[in-house]
This record gives C-alpha cells, sequence and structure tokens, in this order.
C-alpha cells in the first residue's frame, strides 16, 4: 500500500466502532457508531441496535456511506420530526468521517425534555459515540494492473518506489505483471512516467477504486 500521499485528499473513517452514553433528565441515551461500506450494512447495523434494545422507546440513527458524494439518511424513530436523526447527521457530517452509522437508543426516564433538550441529548449522544471510537485517515487508491517487459523491471520498480509505491503483487509470466495501489493525486503523472521509461510498452489496466 501507498503512503499518505500530500497530493491526494484526505478521508475520514472510523478505524474501530465506539459507544458513548449521556444522562439527561432521568431518559439515558447511549449512541453506538459503527463504519460500512454500504447502506445496507449501514441499515443491518440500526437492525441489530433494535434487537438488542426492543424495549427501548427509540432507536435513532443517521448514516453516511460513500467517499466523494455521499449517501445520507437519517430517523428520528418517534421523536418529533427534526430532533433526533438529524441532529445525529449533523454530527457526522460535522466530523468528516465518512462510510459510518450512529445509533443513539433512547430509554425514556419519564420526564419530557422538550424540541431544544431533545436535539441536545441527540446530539451529545452521538459525539459520545464518535469520540469513544477510533478515527483513521485514509486515501482513496486506484488499484491498477501494470503489465511490461522483463527489461524493464528495474526502471519500473525505481519510478513505483520513488511514487512512494513499494511491494507490489508480482506475477511473472510472459511478461511481468505488477498490481499495485496509487494515491488517486498521482495516477495520471506515475501513468505518462511509466509509459515513457517503457517505451510505451507497458499496460495499463485500471481495476478498482478503494480507500486504504
Amino acid at each position: 500500500m501507498a503512503d499518505i500521499n500530500a497530493d491526494t485528499p484526505v478521508i475520514k473513517r472510523l478505524g474501530s466502532g465506539g459507544t458513548g452514553e449521556i444522562i439527561e433528565k432521568k431518559s439515558r441515551f447511549i449512541g453506538v457508531a459503527e463504519p460500512v461500506a454500504t447502506a445496507e450494512e449501514a441499515l443491518s447495523f440500526v437492525n441489530e441496535i433494535k434487537k438488542k434494545h426492543y424495549q427501548a422507546r427509540h432507536n435513532c440513527y443517521a448514516y453516511s456511506v460513500g467517499l466523494t458524494e455521499p449517501a445520507l439518511r437519517y430517523s428520528d424513530d418517534g421523536e418529533p420530526q427534526g430532533t433526533a436523526g438529524k441532529p445525529i447527521l449533523g454530527v457526522i457530517e460535522g466530523s468528516g468521517v465518512r462510510n459510518i452509522v450512529i445509533v443513539v437508543t433512547r430509554y425514556f426516564g419519564g420526564v419530557l425534555l422538550g424540541t431544544g433538550g431533545l436535539v441536545r441529548a441527540y446530539t451529545d449522544a452521538a459525539k459520545a459515540a464518535l469520540d469513544a471510537a477510533e478515527i483513521a485517515l485514509v486515501q482513496p487508491l486506484l488499484v491498477a494492473r501494470l503489465t511490461f517487459a522483463y527489461k524493464d523491471v528495474d526502471k519500473v520498480t525505481r519510478c513505483l518506489e520513488e511514487a512512494g509505491i513499494s511491494n507490489p503483487e508480482t506475477e511473472f509470466m510472459e511478461n511481468v505483471s505488477y498490481t499495485v495501489r496509487i494515491p488517486e493525486g498521482i495516477t495520471e503523472k506515475l501513468f505518462t512516467d511509466l509509459r515513457n521509461i517503457t517505451g510505451g510498452r507497458m499496460d495499463i489496466k485500471e481495476m478498482e477504486h478503494i480507500i486504504g
């Protein structure tokens, strides 16, 4: 894997989930943050929390899935409109973390909090969950397969190492193939350099976009 590269934007994601809890006027708010890769994973996690806390009055949530234009969704789960899911989403968007779901479970304590009190409680519980989680800095990467002649191995290897890319997955057959992960901010320049040093003989196949 390539190191963090200054030419590629950094993305925040969760390295591990976290749980936080607050008490507000006898109501118990339990926030849980979890890394997810898809909307389906996010909703599946929400359902897990609902099953775990089936006796709770509300299980409100929000998620952000995707790198450049994330899909956003939230639910108040019976709380007054705009007092639960939207504040949780606000915490997520304010943090800049992608591919994340936060669920806040409320056990009602018998005292009404009012609109402002609910917004503050759900916000604080979501922040507590996020504070307890591990946030990692990652970058968008392009996985590419480079195929070239044996005589170009040294030149190609050196070019990749100068770009901060080492230990490619290697296959030796009629030609040499390297499978590499390249920070997206440097792909255009790197591909140009690789084609130049191999006299245009390199075949470059773009395989998938990931974060790493």
